[in-house]
């Protein structure tokens, strides 16, 4: 949620993270949280799934790094 992920497309992604937890009906088992900068700002945008990051996430990107981090077979 840091200024630089934000301005490269975060905030879309906010709502695609949401799509994806209630598609997969894991708003029981999954917290999101908005975190500022870690450090990574060239590597944005970022999200963090049980303490691995994954930077340069795309909307393109998205599901398949949920699906993985969340262990969601698609």
């Amino acid at each position: 949620m840091g200024s630089s992920c934000f301005s490269r497309g975060n905030s879309d992604m906010v709502t695609l993270v949401t799509q994806f937890i209630k598609e997969h009906k894991l708003q029981d088992k999954v917290n999101v949280e908005g975190n500022l900068c870690r450090g990574l700002c060239k590597e944005g945008p970022n999200i963090e799934i049980n303490g691995k990051i994954y930077s340069h996430v795309t909307p393109e990107s998205l599901d398949s790094i949920l699906a993985e981090g969340l262990g969601v077979e698609e």
